[in-house]
């Protein structure tokens, strides 16, 4: 089957990291370099056909890193960057004309621009240059923006909401046409099967699966059995949507 992988990180020595929260990813340690050499090695196994390049806390606001991996793993390889709200049109643009396809807020972690930003940035990005708006948060959370999210016009939600306090709040913008991805199963404190079941259930082009490779700071990396767990919640054809379509038409429409 093929598989768009919707989220994963490159950390090159090469490119500029800032300290987040007091990390910092190791350059001697293989868990924290992560080039793209090694993200294909990974995966090889896979029927991998393209990707989503996610800026982590840790990148900022570099682009630097960025472009590069989108001009080494190929044109079906995409990123999603952080950038500050009082970026130049003419910044935006030239990134979409290299591969950029979102923006991320870290609203867990930080590194990215301020929440406060999200309704003006979010709706300025997609009307430039037609890219949705990525969120990594707790959806413990969600209710205090879901007035914002579920009026904005391209919205996702990474790593199934991470909580299992807010999953009811993840449903309700599921329902409202919000995606999510369905990655990083050792970030949440949850059963992923059910999730994914209940999340395909109220829309069936919501979901999309990543790798979450590197899975830097997960209390548990990605291994080749997180893809068994949505091939066995799921038919084949609504398994081949979460692996595959539904990132893919997210992506690259």
């Amino acid at each position: 089957m093929k598989i768009f992988d919707a989220h994963l990180h490159i950390i090159d020595e090469t490119f500029p990291l800032i300290a987040n929260q007091g990390y910092l990813p190791d350059y001697f340690s293989y868990e924290d370099y992560f080039s793209y050499e090694d993200y294909l090695e990974r995966v090889k196994s896979l029927n991998v056909v393209g990707g989503a390049i996610v800026s982590g806390s840790f990148q900022g606001y570099d682009q630097t890193y960025l472009i590069d991996s989108i001009e080494k793993l190929g044109k079906e390889f995409v990123g999603v960057t952080q950038l500050p709200f009082d970026t130049s049109d003419e910044e935006i643009l030239r990134l979409n004309k290299l591969g950029v396809r979102a923006l991320r807020f870290n609203v867990n972690r930080g590194g990215s621009e301020d929440i406060s930003r999200l309704d003006y940035f979010a709706r300025r990005v997609y009307e430039l240059a037609h890219w949705h708006t990525e969120l990594y948060i707790d959806s413990t959370k969600l209710p205090e923006i879901a007035p914002i999210v579920e009026k904005l016009p391209a919205v996702s939600v990474d790593h199934l909401g991470l909580s299992k306090d807010g999953f009811t709040h993840l449903l309700s913008l599921v329902d409202r046409g919000v995606k999510v991805k369905a990655t990083g199963f050792g970030r949440i404190d949850f059963d992923p099967s059910e999730a994914i079941k209940k999340i395909c259930s109220i829309n069936p082009d919501a979901l999309m699966f990543g790798t979450d490779l590197p899975s830097t700071r997960a209390k548990r990396p990605f291994e080749l059995s997180d893809i068994d767990i949505i091939r066995n919640a799921l038919d084949d054809k609504q398994a081949e949507k979460v692996l595959y379509k539904n990132a893919q038409a997210w992506y690259l429409k």
